[in-house]
């Protein structure tokens, strides 16, 4: 055991060339036997005294920080799990669930989907629920700069000021990430992360588990799949990020998308002009949201209860999340009609509390960069990314510069990896996976669902024509919802042939509705203290992806 440990530590030292630290650092034997030292800890479960759920247990599990060195530095993962109610006889054991990110919670999903699917199907399994490693409830959970969000930011439209403050901005946060947390960062991979569901396994006691994850869970999920293809019992994929694509690569396809989805509601929205009067066409209604922008330029709105002021950026990232989840086009529409008939900010202020107000520290952003940063070998020139980006938003001008400066820490992360990209999946050895993928999902393109099905040998591909929501289950959705259900009874799977084994139509529109502010809005603006949308909300954005 301890020659093997030499063996990967030489290999992680081999990786490690100039400072650029790869996911190989990481890397014990994939799919070894279970007496090797992973260094992991015990479980015990106590109630989480949840009153909605009772049943509900948490723990915390201790884990290596790196598990070439599992004898070494520990840190603790935050699960909670809702067991298993059916006869032993009838309980299929523990499916892990990830929601995406990276970073975000997991906690909410144990009971949340479990009450999505038939009791008799739903009581056969552990649902296990996670924060994952450096995030939420988990020990640490890294922060490196809390007011990293705060409002007013800068302009994301670049000129030279505001290119410069923030290339400042995003090199400040990368060197505050570095300076506290060196010795975590270069763990925080997708590699890292699957590694840390094995540990779980084991911990449970059990040689396999189920797993459903979206967005980016979905690389989790498939990447450990590549790993420990033996403990894998039955995998769900959904909303699906490709198996090869560079993350820069990823972001500009949903720069690509994510025009799309804006121009889909502008359509719509131009459809309603009886409701919101922004005009009869979609060029009419961009426009009108073009006009709004600048004029936050000009007189930033009032963000209370949030602090701050809603300007140009804030007003962008208020609106992106309409292309995740088309049930917030009523309240996008309303914010800019209220604002260009009547110069009311009331509906901007709410709709920037519900979407965008930042928590109290910079939330899942140190993971998102942690695992995006280090696991592709990104573009570090400033002229590059200037020159290319724009490019790209010369036809996507709604989410390129936003998306852009959003991830320019990449730019100047201490720890970016392997230029050769993440792990190669092949599905060697895994059963056959089940993927969920909507043709007009913006964070996790409809190219990525194709290119993991052909990565995935014996896997069965669920499209959702014409379907944007981004996560495609649990909407209410029985084609779609149904197909997971037989899949988690007894391992059914659509029998069609081909590359998409079954077709599911897309949800309704939604009904054009003038969300009017309350009367007391005002009062409860400056009382109520900004919340994000729990999963239930059905404006809700789960599983995020920038």
């Amino acid at each position: 055991m301890r020659k093997a440990i030499a063996l990967l530590s030489a290999a992680a030292a081999v990786a490690t060339l100039g400072g650029i630290v790869g996911p190989v650092a990481s890397a014990v034997e994939p799919d070894g036997p279970d007496l090797v030292d992973t260094g992991q800890g015990k479980l015990v479960w106590s109630s989480c005294n949840d009153t909605a759920t009772p049943a509900l247990q948490c723990a915390m599990l201790e884990v290596p920080v790196d598990y070439a060195d599992p004898r070494g530095r520990k840190i603790k993962i935050k699960l909670n799990r809702l067991p298993a109610t059916a006869p032993k006889d009838k309980q299929q054991g523990p499916i892990l669930l990830n929601p995406g990110g990276p970073g975000d919670s997991g906690l909410w999903m144990p009971a949340y989907i479990s009450g999505q699917i038939p009791a008799d199907v739903a009581s056969t399994y552990d649902w296990i629920g996670f924060d994952p490693r450096g995030t939420n409830g988990s020990d640490p959970h890294v922060i490196c700069d809390a007011h990293y969000f705060d409002a007013e930011r800068p302009d994301y439209q670049p000129d030279q000021g505001t290119s410069k403050a923030w290339l400042k901005k995003a090199a400040g946060y990368a060197a505050d990430c570095a300076a506290d947390w060196s010795w975590l960062l270069p763990h925080m991979t997708t590699v890292d992360n699957a590694r840390d569901l094995d540990s779980i396994r084991r911990a449970l006691g059990v040689p396999k588990i189920n797993f459903y994850g979206g967005s980016w869970g979905t690389s989790l999920g498939s990447t450990y799949g590549q790993l420990f293809p033996s403990h894998v019992r039955r995998m769900v994929l959904d909303s699906i990020v490709g198996p090869t694509i560079s993350w820069y690569d990823h972001n500009v396809l949903q720069d690509q998308e994510h025009q799309r989805r804006f121009d889909a509601f502008a359509d719509w929205t131009a459809k309603a002009d009886s409701v919101y009067h922004l005009g009869t066409d979609a060029k009419a209604v961009e426009q009108a949201y073009y006009r709004v922008e600048d004029a936050l330029r000009k007189e930033p709105a009032d963000a209370a209860p949030a602090t701050g002021k809603v300007g140009p950026a804030e007003l962008e990232d208020t609106f992106y999340g309409g292309g995740y989840n088309f049930l917030r086009w009523p309240r996008m529409a309303t914010v800019l009609s209220a604002y260009l008939t009547q110069h009311d900010t009331r509906p901007l202020s709410i709709a920037y509390n519900k979407y965008a107000a930042p928590g109290a520290d910079d939330g899942a952003f140190p993971a998102y960069n942690a695992a995006q940063c280090t696991e592709n070998a990104w573009p570090r020139d400033w002229e590059f990314w200037k020159k290319d980006q724009a490019k790209v938003n010369a036809t996507a001008p709604f989410y390129t510069y936003n998306n852009m400066w959003y991830n320019a820490a990449c730019m100047f992360w201490p720890y970016q990896g392997n230029p050769t990209g993440r792990l190669k999946i092949t599905g060697k050895g895994l059963p056959p996976v089940l993927l969920f993928q909507a043709t007009e999902d913006p964070a996790t393109p409809y190219q990525g669902g194709l290119a993991m099905h052909d990565a995935l040998p014996g896997s069965k591909l669920v499209v959702q024509n014409g379907g944007s929501f981004h996560e495609i289950l649990f909407h209410g959705n029985a084609c779609l919802d149904d197909t997971f259900t037989a899949y988690l009874r007894d391992g059914s799977l659509p029998q069609g042939k081909g590359r998409i084994a079954k077709t599911c139509a897309p949800e309704a529109d939604p009904t054009p509705v003038y969300v009017t502010p309350p009367p007391a809005t005002a009062k409860a603006l400056t009382a109520a203290p900004a919340a994000p949308l729990p999963p239930t909300d059905p404006e809700a954005v789960r599983g995020v992806l920038r």
